[in-house]
């Protein structure tokens, strides 16, 4: 069962219809108010929505982990054990809390998935989560139910060989099978510029071992995973127009939250935006909310949101990019804009395991996350100042900006390991696609910013 984009009366008659697709095991819903969530690796996204759902007085967070991506938090990467760290959360929680939630791909989806099964919580099959975030994994399982959707892929390690090199098809598009925000992720023409791309610094290898080791502890506890994290997997180029979905499975039945078209910088693979409501023909639109039905059932993904990234080919075919077992955080105030949902209410239902909320009109026509990159390895713009966040604030008081500066080693790895340097993300809504547009190249003048729509 899919649900309609752009009716909200529909899909909330579908969500008070959904029935299980079989009988789930008892779980222990929330009897407290205000309702006791665990929220796990909350980072920006997540920072600027917690606090007034929670002096909303109907939450009470118990925040824990790290942020990967800012300093010193992200110090703890080079200590952290994910066992020891739901370990500690199981004894701490245990009849302490009625819901676990996380929209963080690194470590929070598993380790939410983990501590929800560990204390009868509604959640996330661990097994059928690791299994989406391993690359290699996932292709293997998706050549068994959807070959049409899986381009020819191979598994190679990190530490290759130019003659194992030189054996690879080229052009090829590798990435690796555990790594988050497209780390490591890029097209490579020649053998010379593959094993050019894989050769690291000790410092950097030792980043990126304990990025993966995380993975690969849980991995070890399920025999039926017998290749570790540390491998990459090389692809086929596939061309075509990139959509972002996001969906849900609530018991049993599956729902799109929204669909958005992923628009890149000209020449590369660098997210420039990402627009919503897609600009795909509805007949598209129906195919693609089908194959993320497939995709998801195929995996056994049963439960709470999901991202899925598509290639739809010039043919009209699709290939699936990937599926990661969470929100995309930075989009669901793009989907609430223009679906009328309360992104976050949703998912807190669905982890506590109550009636999920009931769609609104949408407030929105059009909405967009816009990214702002730079590509030469040099230094940031001009951030703004007091006055342009005050002036931000004042005009286009929903619009939502995360900036990103870096200097140094820092961001010399950010080109090499993205092949860019994001400092910037605005999320913003429009009343249509052209007014949108205007507000967006209004940002840009008073911020001395590109504006590369």
């Amino acid at each position: 069962m899919s649900a309609n984009l752009h009716n909200p009366q529909a899909l909330a008659a579908q969500l008070a219809d959904a029935a299980p697709l079989h009988p789930a095991a008892p779980l222990r819903l929330a009897a407290t108010a205000p309702a006791r969530l665990l929220v796990l690796f909350g980072a920006d996204w997540d920072g600027r929505l917690l606090p007034p759902l929670s002096r909303s007085g109907r939450y009470r967070f118990h925040e824990h982990g790290f942020d990967l991506f800012s300093f010193p938090s992200n110090a703890r990467l080079m200590w952290f054990d994910m066992q020891r760290f739901v370990d500690g959360l199981v004894k701490r929680y245990a009849g302490r809390i009625d819901g676990v939630f996380s929209s963080n791909e690194q470590f929070g989806a598993l380790a939410a998935a983990w501590v929800a099964q560990r204390l009868g919580l509604p959640g996330t099959d661990p097994v059928a989560l690791l299994r989406a975030q391993h690359k290699y994994e996932a292709r293997l399982r998706l050549r068994e139910f959807a070959p049409q959707l899986c381009p020819r892929f191979e598994l190679i390690p990190y530490t290759i060989t130019q003659a194992d090199a030189a054996r690879l098809r080229y052009p090829l598009f590798v990435k690796p099978v555990k790594a988050t925000f497209s780390v490591l992720a890029r097209r490579c023409d020649t053998p010379d510029e593959l094993i050019a791309h894989l050769r690291f610094r000790r410092w950097e290898k030792h980043i990126i071992k304990r990025l993966i080791e995380p993975h690969n502890q849980a991995m070890r506890r399920y025999p039926q995973f017998t290749v570790d994290s540390r491998h990459l997997v090389v692809e086929e180029i596939v061309d075509g127009r990139q959509v972002n979905v996001d969906a849900f499975v609530h018991k049993g039945a599956f729902h799109v939250l929204g669909m958005a078209d992923e628009l890149m910088y000209p020449g590369t693979m660098a997210f420039m935006r990402f627009a919503s409501p897609s600009r795909l023909g509805l007949a598209t639109q129906a195919r693609i909310r089908e194959a993320s039905e497939l995709v998801l059932r195929g995996f056994g993904l049963d439960h709470g949101f999901f991202n899925l990234e598509f290639f739809v080919r010039d043919d009209g075919s699709l290939q699936l990019i990937e599926v990661n077992p969470r929100l995309a955080a930075q989009l669901a105030q793009v989907h609430e804009w223009v679906s009328g949902i309360e992104t976050y209410e949703l998912g807190f239902a669905m982890a506590l395991g109550r009636a999920l909320p009931t769609a609104r009109p949408p407030s929105h026509g059009a909405a967009a996350s816009f990214v702002w990159r730079r590509f030469d390895g040099g230094a940031c713009p001009r951030m703004p100042g007091v006055d342009d966040l005050v002036w931000l604030a004042r005009e286009f008081p929903q619009a939502r900006l995360e900036l990103y500066p870096k200097s140094g080693n820092s961001l010399r790895r950010d080109i090499k390991w993205l092949g860019s340097h994001r400092y910037a993300v605005l999320n913003m809504p429009g009343d249509d696609e052209a007014d949108l547009r205007a507000r967006y190249e209004r940002v840009c003048r008073r911020f001395n910013w590109p504006a590369p729509w």
